[in-house]
């Protein structure tokens, strides 16, 4: 109809949009097919209507961490995205595990500034027994000295190994899966992405809870990312933390276009469809966004990793207290 200013396609997606989020607001699930059909709604629509869905479901909570690479270098892995694969040449700094003087010491500063759960990421396949041992025993020197959550990265550990962690007092394990399962063979060939959901339900069924999510920018389709988000919902994962990749010097993707902000506002919108009561957290590659991904969190992202990444930089924590604190959150331990 001539005036009314709505062209005919754009009212079917747009319908779309209010369709699915009002599934979801009922306890409905939306599907693979919805999703992809939704990732191609309007941006401003789909973003409102997503932090409509997160204030529902999460309410204003904001959960941040921070993390401490607590082993840098020379990884066995050959993670195409990774300044820290001993496959390739970059300027990532190595050096063997922390001592525990030194982890509890960043503890206890985050832990000042109001930082709720600080993670410990260590490089490698997987830490050996004698490391876990030693990660263990500051684990339980940070519970024993500072008031914070630890959450632990420390590769594909065994149900045994996680069982250890979670008795020094971890809470949390942090594992991404990175990519869909399609699309894991061409960004990594040395471990599988069956291996990692074997590690995140070895985590889970010692009754640590767990943060997995991966990165956007390596090459994927919007498939990959849509079913990659299926994945970690069908995990029962409730941290999903949402990368931008850093193209970084050395690495074969050094190459690759940067993303947008306006990429990283659709994905997110779209997570928070996918997974209502998740807490979606912006990660590596924020620091690229001129925002601070701002937009993201007006976009149905409700989380964040603060401070410098494992070798990228990032925002302060007093930057990003403010950031939320103007938002309208409240920094809270979310999901468990």
């Amino acid at each position: 109809m001539a005036g009314c200013g709505i062209k005919e396609g754009e009212s079917k997606v747009m319908s779309i949009v209010s369709e699915l989020k009002e599934k979801v607001e009922n306890g409905g699930e939306i599907s693979r097919e919805e999703a992809l059909e939704l990732y191609e709604a309007p941006l401003e629509e789909l973003c409102r209507a997503a932090d409509e869905l997160r204030k529902q479901f999460c309410g204003n909570g904001f959960d941040i961490c921070t993390i401490i690479n607590g082993k840098s270098g020379r990884c066995s892995e050959n993670c195409k995205f990774c300044a820290q694969s001993a496959y390739y040449r970059t300027d990532a700094m190595e050096y063997p595990l922390l001592d525990t003087q030194e982890i509890v010491r960043q503890a206890r500063y985050n832990a000042d500034r109001g930082v709720l759960r600080y993670s410990i990421v260590t490089s490698g396949r997987a830490l050996k027994d004698s490391e876990v041992e030693q990660m263990c025993a500051a684990i339980r020197e940070i519970k024993k000295e500072v008031d914070i959550e630890v959450c632990v990265s420390f590769g594909l550990l065994s149900e045994a190994q996680f069982r250890k962690v979670k008795e020094a007092g971890a809470s949390r394990v942090h594992n991404n899966l990175e990519t869909s399962q399609r699309n894991f063979p061409n960004i990594c060939t040395t471990h599988t992405f069956e291996d990692k959901t074997a590690a995140i339900k070895a985590a889970r069924a010692t009754g640590l809870s767990v943060c997995s999510g991966g990165i956007m920018g390596l090459g994927e389709t919007k498939e990959d990312r849509i079913d990659m988000a299926v994945s970690l919902r069908e995990l029962g994962v409730k941290s999903v933390p949402v990368n931008m990749l850093n193209p970084i010097p050395g690495t074969p993707y050094e190459k690759n276009e940067r993303l947008t902000e306006d990429d990283m506002r659709r994905i997110a919108a779209v997570y928070r469809f996918i997974l209502p009561d998740a807490s979606i957290r912006l990660a590596g590659g924020r620091g690229l966004m001129k925002d601070k991904g701002e937009g993201c969190f007006q976009s149905g992202a409700n989380a964040v990793i603060s401070g410098d990444m494992l070798t990228t930089s990032g925002y302060t924590i007093e930057s990003d207290m403010e950031m939320i604190s103007r938002l309208g959150y409240k920094a809270v331990l979310c999901n468990g």
